[in-house]
């Protein structure tokens, strides 16, 4: 059904209209969903590419940071003209040069435990691309207290973590004691296309939740070695004593940087 495309938007999503398992109903949950992307680092940046591509309606871009240099080698929605710049002011005019039908929202702020239920009210699903854990936990536990969906993904050296999550288990229940131990990309590395891929997967799984698309894989988080060429797929433990999914209040967050991150 494509009545409530423009002759312009059939032509353009004309790839998405014709499969089978997104069509002309996944098109239009697309359009009118409301994305937040959490961090534009090396996950956040080409999530947030494919997603305007795709045609997202509404795309909320979260970030406090500016463009640095180091950024270049896998933040690709950036440019050397944009070093010195808002991450946020020259991603949403990137995103809004290469699809203007969308709706682009620039956040400036930095989201913590105690702020991160107010910054996500009122969107659809977040997209968490950021790089420590706790604020990581922080957007676990409003997206469970919200109802929002949580696309979560990250990238370590040549190792790539994507998961879809919604209410219980959250990603909470797979991280109840963070390792204080892990190592971030500033010390690790990390291989720049690898990050594409984590965004690209981040992307794919928002589109399949928004159109309700294939198998219901809530709780399972995949993971790509690609130096290894080894995938696996695990599933969340549902834990009843969960602080976030359960009946208690989640626990303040803290902890050392992820070893996962963009």
């Amino acid at each position: 059904m494509t009545s409530s495309f423009s002759d312009r938007e059939v032509e353009r999503y004309a790839r998405h209209l014709v499969l089978r398992e997104l069509g002309g109903p996944g098109q239009q949950a697309l359009k009118s969903a409301r994305i937040l992307i959490a961090g534009l680092g090396g996950v956040g940046a080409p999530a947030a590419l494919y997603l305007a591509a795709a045609g997202a309606g509404r795309l909320g871009l979260l970030d406090f940071d500016h463009v640095a240099l180091s950024n270049l080698q896998r933040q690709i929605i950036f440019t050397e003209a944009d070093l010195g710049r808002s991450k946020t002011a020259a991603a949403a005019e990137r995103l809004h040069a290469l699809n203007s039908d969308i709706e682009v929202i620039p956040l400036e702020r930095r989201l913590d435990a105690q702020n991160a239920a107010d910054i996500l009210a009122g969107w659809d699903l977040v997209i968490d691309g950021t790089d420590n854990l706790p604020t990581r936990l922080a957007i676990s536990d409003a997206c469970v207290a919200g109802g929002q969906d949580l696309v979560t993904a990250a990238v370590g050296a040549w190792e790539v973590q994507v998961g879809l999550f919604r209410g219980r288990p959250c990603w909470r229940c797979l991280n109840p004691e963070p390792e204080r131990d892990a190592f971030a990309c500033t010390t690790s590395g990390v291989l720049g296309a690898l990050t594409g891929v984590a965004g690209a997967l981040a992307a794919g799984a928002a589109v399949k939740a928004l159109a309700e698309a294939g198998e219901d894989r809530a709780g399972h988080l995949l993971m790509l070695d690609l130096l290894n060429w080894r995938t696996t797929t695990v599933s969340a433990p549902s834990r009843p004593d969960c602080p976030a999914c359960g009946r208690a209040p989640p626990p303040p967050s803290s902890g050392p940087p992820s070893r996962f991150n963009g």
